[in-house]
């Protein structure tokens, strides 16, 4: 089974903010692949399925994003998903808004979501999508990450999330390094 984990924050306070495009990347790839049975296990909103005929849990973490390695954590225990079967997809600070880079290893970049996720499994060689949410200018960056985009901003967004779908399945079928050839 793989795990495919987008990071954000619970609430209506959050649910289209820069910080929850993990959360929105995981409804677009629910919807195209018709995987609508939402439960909640494991501090998480959780849905299985399956895509391209691969056994997969959506996960979208509820302890906020500071401590999604809990989430994602006892999801990998509970479901015996090893580390090299998990995807995490998040929000980006240093790449331009609607930009992805894939990745299968590094650095959590500050994202505390992942830094989270990285001290739980200690190590660095997760899996990831990055969604480039753009840098400030004249905001702190918590005020940045929590606001909704702009319009110019909102359409790049979309733009990327009509194609998380293409994004993910390259991933599952072909693996990391075929992702990154062809999506970065």
């Amino acid at each position: 089974m793989k795990l495919i984990v987008g990071l954000g924050n619970p609430g209506k306070k959050y649910a289209e903010t820069r910080h929850n495009v993990g959360f929105m990347a995981i409804k677009k790839i629910s919807n195209k692949f018709d995987i609508k049975n939402i439960d909640k296990d494991c501090e998480s909103l959780v849905a299985k399925g399956e895509i391209n005929n691969k056994k997969v849990l959506l996960a979208q973490p509820l302890t906020y994003m500071n401590r999604s390695g809990r989430a994602v954590k006892k999801l990998a225990n509970k479901y015996n998903i090893k580390l090299e079967d998990i995807i995490i997809i998040y929000d980006d600070l240093d790449l331009p808004a609607g930009k992805v880079r894939i990745k299968k290893s590094g650095s959590s970049g500050g994202h505390k979501g992942l830094q989270s996720i990285m001290e739980y499994f200690d190590t660095n060689q997760i899996k990831r999508i990055r969604i480039g949410i753009g840098r400030p200018v004249e905001l702190e960056i918590t005020d940045y990450v929590l606001q909704k985009f702009n319009k110019e901003q909102k359409n790049e967004i979309s733009m990327v999330l009509d194609s998380i779908d293409k994004i993910v399945l390259e991933l599952l079928n072909n693996g990391v390094s075929s992702a990154m050839n062809k999506f970065n």
